[in-house]
């Protein structure tokens, strides 16, 4: 069986390891993130109906910046707000139809691994240690910088919280494979850590996915997929810090980058306050309709939704459910519908040939693809 992604052939032979990065549970889903999982699911859908086994790994980053600060300032622990928060989110999913993956590891879950991590890429000098903190030397990052400048790295680094201006870090571009805790005052709720051999820490953000996705699916697997605006810095050095340690590469052979969802001309960000939440939208529109919305159109082209949309996205599902009433049965059509779906996910034109031949073809692909 051969996938096409991005204009690249990906053969598979039995088994598909997919990895896609999940969310950080502190808020719940919004549209941009249920488009990453919708088309994942989509994916894998795919790849069982050609016949082959996929073992899917979604994380839950439960560790981190993020919801530790958004833990403090609701005044609850970061472990409660992350299990609610993951409750809401699985809610979501299963309204949407996104299936459970087989893994969903939680970074507190991992510490044990990233920690190996650390001490491999010591061992090969692929890190150093500094004050009980594990960074990962920067230099290793270049050559993953794609079409980026180092100024223009550097820039986006600062925005993710890589703290490129920290004294601690020989190079702007170092980042944390293991960040010592910071003492803080006796009166303050601590910040999560565990015992090292550096001393009391946590995990950097980028050294979690490394360790569950080598733990979970090997030093290797076959499509990464993720939002398209952690190209860097997140997935540049996951790939590092993996390729560095164990030698096999690529660590991913192909990559779902989910282009962005802007509302109100702007990427949809909990900054700008421009989120459409998974679960008010289905108070109003039929959840097939929003992940109609979701896959009818080219996964990796950035897009703007309006509310309208989803009226009219409600408005094609009827004409799809009318057309698979129909009592007719196309096998040469079955065969163009799969046919485009095997050729980059091309989701409108498998639709609109099963629409075309409405009946058992359209039964097929709609419930391939989880509208049905």
């Amino acid at each position: 069986m051969s996938l096409e992604i991005s204009d690249h052939s990906l053969p598979i032979v039995g088994r598909a390891r997919i990895y896609v990065c999940g969310i950080t549970p502190y808020d719940t889903t919004h549209l941009g993130h249920a488009a990453t999982f919708v088309w994942t699911d989509i994916a894998v859908r795919v790849l069982e109906a050609s016949g082959l086994r996929v073992d899917l790994c979604r994380n839950i980053t439960d560790v981190d910046d993020d919801i530790i600060a958004q833990a403090a300032q609701r005044g609850v622990d970061y472990r409660a707000l992350g299990t609610e928060q993951t409750y809401r989110f699985q809610k979501d999913m299963e309204a949407l139809g996104v299936t459970r993956p087989i893994y969903e590891p939680r970074s507190r879950d991992y510490i044990e691994e990233v920690v190996a991590l650390a001490q491999g890429l010591l061992e090969k000098d692929r890190a150093y240690q500094r004050n009980g903190s594990i960074y990962f030397k920067g230099e290793n990052i270049l050559p993953y910088l794609g079409k980026l400048s180092r100024e223009e790295a550097i820039v986006l680094a600062r925005k993710h919280g890589g703290r490129p201006d920290d004294p601690e870090k020989d190079d702007p571009l170092d980042v944390p494979l293991w960040q010592a805790t910071p003492c803080t005052d006796p009166l303050d709720a601590p910040e999560p850590s565990w015992s090292s051999p550096w001393g009391e820490g946590r995990p950097g953000w980028h050294a979690e996915c490394s360790a569950m996705s080598m733990t979970l699916l090997g030093n290797s697997i076959d499509i990464h997929a993720g939002g398209s605006d952690l190209k860097f810095p997140h997935h540049a050095y996951e790939t590092a810090q993996c390729e560095a340690l164990t030698g096999v590469t690529p660590f991913a052979r192909a990559w779902l980058h989910i282009a962005s969802v802007c509302y109100k001309g702007e990427k949809m960000s909990k900054s700008l306050g421009n989120l459409l939440y998974v679960k008010d939208l289905t108070q109003r529109w039929r959840p097939t309709a929003i992940r109609l919305l979701l896959a009818d159109r080219a996964w990796d082209e950035a897009w703007e939704v309006d509310l309208s949309h989803l009226d009219e996205a409600e408005n094609r599902l009827e004409n799809l459910w009318k057309a698979a009433g129909r009592s007719k049965n196309s096998e040469v059509a079955l065969a163009a519908a799969l046919q485009a779906l095997m050729q980059n996910l091309n989701v409108p034109k498998a639709l609109n040939i099963a629409e075309e031949a409405g009946g058992q073809t359209m039964r097929h692909i709609g419930n391939l693809l989880g509208i049905l």
